[in-house]
């Protein structure tokens, strides 16, 4: 498999894939992969680990290193995720100590912190040293979605790779390799917002083209009126439960293989409350998502009623709709975000 093979699943990412196929051959102790969620820094960061465990010596294992990285199994590419919301004491210890263990199989072992933007002030602190000094055989890869302001020092400390958003172009033409709906393609493209994740999850869904009528008419009929803003929340909420599903259909499969290894080795572990808190933040997200699907539908619609008429009450209706965006992000009610919303931008109507 050569370099280019490796980075096949690093979608519109040249940028970032060069660097990294340059920085093989001498690797620094620390590196910081910032980008959005879904612009593939997972799976860069496992062609990267590729490049570097089957350099050298290692050649002879080459197929069988890369097919574990490939599936996140070798020995010496260490995934570590938060157990809860945020990174916390417990979760930099995890890292500090498999930083301090030798490779198992080669010359070095990779040690990847996902979503490390979520650590506190504290886990950060704790791990600085370890990141300034880590032993020669340990490489560590933050991916992070932003630097907050209490990273900025241990970001300075890391040779930073920036991904982008998937363009809409690239994720088109993604989609076509996958799917052969060219009307699905698109309205999943839309819906991805750049997300090569959420993309994924949408290619099994059968009701992407309702919700998107949905949304639609929801904010061509807008009244005032209590009880039809009430409806309108009703099968907005309705049309996310029905959509989450496929999430959850998977989530129940994940668990029971989960359950049936632990029953086949006679064992409980504490994977299956870290697997539960997983799920939980991955349907929170994927309602997030789902809602700022809906909300990017009203401000197009709005956009397209500026161009034609460019009155004030539309300009104030973006407004309102990004002020719901900033406060969806910091966790607001679903149901009160929504009917708050509802009801702002039908007293412009």
């Amino acid at each position: 498999m050569t370099p280019t093979d490796l980075f096949k699943d690093v979608i519109d990412q040249d940028s970032a894939i060069a660097q990294l196929q340059k920085a093989c051959q001498n690797p620094l102790h620390a590196y910081l992969f910032l980008g959005p969620k879904g612009s593939c820094k997972w799976n860069a960061a496992k062609a990267f680990a590729s490049l570097i465990m089957t350099n050298e010596n290692q050649k002879q294992n080459h197929e069988r290193s890369t097919y574990l990285i490939g599936k996140g199994d070798h020995p010496d590419l260490i995934k570590i995720e938060p157990t809860g919301n945020q990174y916390r004491d417990d979760d930099v210890q995890e890292i500090i100590n498999e930083a301090s263990r030798s490779p198992i199989e080669g010359k070095k072992k990779i040690i990847v912190a996902d979503r490390f933007h979520t650590a506190n002030e504290t886990a950060v602190g704790r791990l600085l040293k370890t990141l300034e000094e880590p032993p020669e055989s340990v490489i560590i890869i933050l991916l992070s979605e932003i630097v907050p302001k209490n990273q900025i020092t241990i970001a300075s400390r890391c040779q930073k790779i920036q991904f982008n958003r998937i363009s809409d172009q690239k994720m088109k033409k993604w989609l076509e390799q996958h799917v052969h709906d060219a009307d699905n393609n698109q309205l999943i493209t839309v819906a991805a917002r750049g997300d090569i994740d959420r993309a994924r999850n949408l290619i099994s869904d059968p009701n992407i083209a309702y919700r998107h009528e949905l949304w639609r008419s929801t904010y061509e009929n807008l009244t005032p009126e209590g009880h039809a803003i009430a409806s309108s929340v009703s099968g907005l909420q309705k049309a996310i439960d029905e959509a989450q599903q496929i999430i959850t259909n998977k989530h129940e499969h994940e668990m029971q293989e989960l359950l049936d290894n632990e029953k086949q080795l006679g064992i409980k572990s504490g994977a299956r409350s870290q697997l539960e808190t997983m799920h939980k933040r991955e349907i929170r997200r994927f309602r997030t998502d789902e809602l700022d699907f809906g909300l990017s539908i009203f401000i197009t619609m709005l956009l397209e009623q500026l161009r034609e008429t460019p009155h004030k009450e539309n300009y104030q209706g973006v407004k309102i709709i990004k002020k719901a965006n900033g406060a969806m992000k910091r966790n607001a009610n679903e149901k009160l975000l929504l009917t708050s919303l509802l009801i702002s931008l039908s007293e412009l109507k």
